[in-house]
């Protein structure tokens, strides 16, 4: 076993080990002569330490910082959380995109809630839905990070487009970067199958904690689990909706997700340098991307709430109602879900078909709702401005970078 990294200026964080590991080609790969020669002998797999008891060290100015996006996350949970139960949706989705989109899975905000729907035709569309239901899955079990519950987690993300690999952690070895035929040119190889299991029993186990800094633990376990890398897809996802799941069961957040992927799409660079830094033995990195993404989320989410509240006042402006009204109602519903059926109405508000239709038809009047399709029978309508908003958070994101 080899000890490829280096120990934290403390030495109280261990540093990543490699041990070779036979491969053996199943002689239908297609590649070329050279890359096959190299596709040749022992690889080096990851052996992460275990950490469910590791003293956290960091440094006086790590934890400040820390300290100081803890405050910004639990003020803003606090504040938006109180203005209207809507918002946590439509932050949700926001995490939700924008961990996919660090992934490179884009797509715009109304293919998603037509994902949503079952109405897109958009393949990523379609998976970063099947994160927003992820999140959703993540958030549930806050009171309860278990193996089990990270494997519901992962399957609530891939159960649509990659059932086979779902269910169980993995059980084959796995590599990132490099070609495509061996693990032997790549960035980074996690642990050999093998050990997946005892590694994500630890993982739990150090979740459980309650002498660490929530925010510290969180990413802490966040690159844990992406250093152990335990699924054969879907891991970078299902790691960032882990950080949410600590966050709510440590009680920094207990209303929203706060979209702290965004603040990471904001650098990803240093993003996954951190997570280098992680395995190198330097914990300290990884911590300050989560507290610096933690900054540019409170940033970004406040004001997309903002864009947000200034679209329900006009609303109200100029599609007068009466109070607690379907009509009155609507805006709720089209903030957290801003595409819509008649039905999906007529359910949310607990109304007739007609009351519904009548509703939609005062929003579509003033401009507030649109027809995705021309078509008349089983129409489906979007709210333009929630969208634009929307789509215009996804881009302040990306200019950070």
């Amino acid at each position: 076993m080899t000890n490829r990294g280096r120990t934290s200026g403390t030495g109280a964080w261990p540093a990543v080990e490699y041990e070779p590991h036979p491969w053996v080609r199943t002689g239908e790969e297609v590649a070329s002569r050279r890359a096959l020669m190299r596709a040749r002998g022992d690889y080096e797999a990851a052996v992460p330490p275990t950490i469910a008891d590791v003293a956290v060290v960091v440094s006086g100015e790590v934890q400040a910082l820390a300290a100081d996006a803890s405050g910004e996350l639990a003020r803003f949970d606090a504040e938006v959380g109180a203005i209207a139960a809507p918002f946590t949706g439509i932050l949700l989705r926001t995490e939700s995109a924008s961990s996919s989109e660090i992934e490179n899975l884009t797509a715009s905000a109304k293919q998603v809630a037509l994902a949503e729907l079952g109405a897109s035709d958009s393949a990523n569309a379609r998976l970063v839905a099947a994160n927003v239901r992820a999140m959703e899955a993540a958030l549930a079990v806050a009171e309860n990070i278990s193996e089990e519950s990270i494997i519901a987690m992962h399957a609530a993300l891939l159960e649509e487009s990659d059932r086979d690999h779902t269910g169980r952690f993995r059980d084959q070895q796995v590599w990132i970067g490099g070609g495509g035929i061996s693990p032997h040119e790549a960035t980074f190889v996690p642990p050999h199958h093998s050990r997946v299991q005892p590694l994500m029993h630890d993982l739990v186990q150090f979740a459980g904690r309650t002498d660490i800094p929530v925010l510290v633990q969180a990413a802490l376990a966040h690159a844990q689990f992406e250093t152990i890398h335990p699924f054969t897809d879907g891991n970078g996802r299902t790691g960032r909706a882990l950080i949410h799941t600590i966050l709510k069961q440590g009680g920094l957040t207990r209303n929203l997700a706060v979209p702290v992927s965004a603040g990471l799409l904001a650098n990803t660079q240093r993003y996954f340098d951190a997570l280098g830094e992680f395995r190198s033995g330097n914990p300290e990195a990884i911590i300050g991307a989560v507290a610096q993404a933690a900054f540019h989320a409170v940033e970004n989410g406040s004001r997309l709430v903002t864009d947000l509240r200034e679209c329900e006042a006009a609303w109200a402006k100029h599609i007068p109602a009466r109070r607690g009204s379907a009509v009155a109602r609507l805006s709720d519903v089209l903030l957290a879900q801003p595409v819509v059926t008649t039905q999906i109405v007529a359910e949310r508000l607990h109304v007739s078909i007609p009351a519904a239709q009548n509703a939609i038809d005062r929003f579509a009047a003033a401009g507030a709702l649109l027809p995705v399709h021309a078509q008349r029978r089983n129409r489906v309508w979007f709210a333009p401005q929630i969208l634009a908003a929307l789509d215009s958070f996804g881009s302040r994101a990306r200019r950070s970078r």
